[in-house]
């Protein structure tokens, strides 16, 4: 019968597994396409409604912050939110009842967040290459991690929703 002990040892192999692999899918996708499209050519998938597009982003969401100095850029967009992240992955390893939706959801989150950061560190921008159009709706330019990202805050809120749904009707 497994221990708790052994429980938790799983479950947190299965976390990190999931941030490195977040990670590692967004390191991938960017390098294809940093080595296989022309910056700023356009690519069309799907008819107009995915397109990629390589750009480079200065800054954070939407370019905030890309015209920042040197210095103050990489301590308000890599530095801090590192540590905020590596806080997080501690919070998840170490925080005892922790749904799994939670964990996972912010594994999610955390694993996009650092694949941002590293191109920040390493390229001194990020590369963002996805677009999507339907008409009325249509995206900025994007990349796995912000998938990641969103994906994590998806989850996260379904949750809550569920949970709050749940004490509401019990």
């Amino acid at each position: 019968m497994p221990t708790f002990r052994s429980s938790r040892i799983f479950r947190n192999i299965g976390i990190v597994f999931i941030v490195v692999a977040n990670i590692g899918c967004d390191q991938i996708s960017k390098n294809v396409i940093r080595q296989n499209i022309g910056f700023y050519e356009t690519r069309t998938i799907v008819k107009d409604l995915f397109t990629i597009t390589y750009v480079e982003n200065p800054g954070a969401f939407l370019s905030i912050g890309g015209n920042l100095p040197h210095t103050v850029k990489l301590i308000v967009l890599s530095v801090i939110p590192l540590i905020a992240l590596i806080f997080g992955i501690v919070y998840i390893l170490m925080k005892k009842n922790l749904t799994w939706l939670s964990a996972l959801s912010l594994s999610f989150a955390i694993g996009g967040g650092i694949g941002n950061i590293y191109d920040r560190m390493v390229h001194g921008s990020v590369t963002d290459f996805m677009h999507l159009n339907f008409g009325l709706f249509q995206t900025g330019i994007f990349n796995m991690a912000d998938v990641s990202i969103m994906t994590g805050m998806f989850i996260f809120l379904a949750q809550s929703y569920q949970r709050q749904r749940g004490r509401m009707l019990g």
